[in-house]
């Protein structure tokens, strides 16, 4: 039994928020994704079975009355409503967090948008990448005269983890409240939160964090070509042992002088070892290195390749991968990241055609009759 067993999620999202109900539902709970009738599926996109994997599904236009009157049926049996739609969508159909609470004052609703449901960009339109962009992200990551996005949709997925985490923040509340609450998300504010660094550098000293290729921003750290791939190296520690090593292999160059002990002079003559060090590094193999350097206690590590991540016998040994099982057939997908002792997190699981469980869910637990369903599927509403 999961930490969300007997907890029910209605699923009114798009790909801003799909992870967060994702993520619930791999917290065992019964999440309902509830989609517009005809819309098409992407069931041959591995990206939308991955994120829909261990839900329910129906349809439902909410635009229509009827649907409106389901869906606040729905409401009164559910404990979180997760949805993406732009600010003032639901309240202008009358599904609003004030009209849903008054039938479900128990009810966790979280909105998940591009700017929030309030401030000047509020009505904006916003993408992942936007996020990205507006919220600062691209200014530090990248090449020194390029910006760069992180690959994937990174604003997406980071505001699913803050929803899912101020919805189990709710849920916590509710236990000594017995009243839900409403959570307001915004991409950008989710992607300025994840700066790191950034933010408290600029506030702490003025300092301005600008890019650095493959450098870290403390210097660190850095990458390195080796004959058969790329190795990440940290450069300043046990600064003396790294010394030794080069001049064991006749490549230390001048990093064995005397000055080079000197942090600051280190710092300012960083491009310099790391011409050095690249010249190492590239007449070695990458395996050859990280081991070497993990026995003398290197923090140093192969950048692994997608293949190399699939084979890597860690997360192999801790049972890291799970299955989706889609209408085009089962494939391997990222597993449960926490191991819990008590209440596991499962992860993977059958990824639902849509509308697949009306009849369970209309029929079955919101006592709609065969004529009903009939007359509503006629009509569109479902």
């Amino acid at each position: 039994m999961g930490v969300l067993s007997g907890n029910r999620v209605l699923d009114v999202t798009d790909e801003k928020g799909t992870f967060c109900t994702r993520l619930l539902a791999d917290m065992d709970a019964d999440v309902i994704r509830i989609e517009r009738p005809g819309r098409d599926q992407h069931l041959n996109n591995p990206d939308y079975c991955y994120l829909n994997a261990g839900k329910r599904s129906i349809s439902l236009d909410i635009e229509k009355p009827a649907g409106r009157e389901l869906f606040r049926r729905l409401i009164t049996k559910a404990d979180i409503l997760v949805e993406t739609f732009r600010p003032d969508y639901l309240t202008s159909l009358g599904l609003g967090y004030d009209d849903l609470a008054a039938l479900n004052p128990r009810l966790v609703m979280a909105s998940v948008t591009g700017f929030g449901q309030s401030g000047p960009y509020r009505d904006y339109n916003c993408s992942d990448l936007v996020a990205a962009a507006l919220g600062g992200w691209l200014s530090v990551c990248g090449e020194t005269d390029t910006p760069l996005v992180p690959y994937g949709s990174q604003a997406y997925r980071v505001a699913s983890l803050f929803a899912a985490n101020g919805i189990m923040l709710a849920l916590w509340r509710r236990h000594e409240s017995g009243r839900g609450q409403y959570i307001d998300i915004s991409l950008i504010e989710c992607v300025a939160a994840a700066l790191d660094h950034v933010l408290p550098r600029w506030f702490s000293e003025g300092t301005v964090s600008g890019r650095q290729d493959s450098r870290h921003w403390n210097n660190a750290f850095d990458i390195f070509p080796c004959k058969d791939g790329a190795i990440l190296l940290s450069l300043f520690q046990q600064w003396d042992t790294l010394v030794e090593l080069l001049a064991s292999e006749g490549m230390v160059d001048d990093l064995a002088d005397e000055k080079w002990r000197d942090r600051e002079k280190q710092e300012r003559g960083i491009d310099h070892i790391v011409e050095v060090l690249g010249r190492w590094t590239a007449t070695h193999a990458v395996d050859e290195l990280v081991e070497l350097g993990q026995l003398m206690r290197f923090p140093w590590a192969k950048v692994a390749s997608v293949a190399d991540v699939l084979e890597s016998p860690q997360l192999a040994a801790r049972d890291f991968f799970g299955r989706v099982e889609c209408i085009n057939g089962t494939y391997t997908a990222p597993g449960a990241p926490v191991k819990m002792g008590v209440s596991p997190w499962k992860s993977g699981g059958k990824v639902p055609v849509a509308g697949e469980h009306a009849a369970a869910v209309y029929r079955d637990e919101l006592g709609l009759s065969g004529e009903e369903l009939d007359r509503l599927r006629d009509g569109g509403v479902i």
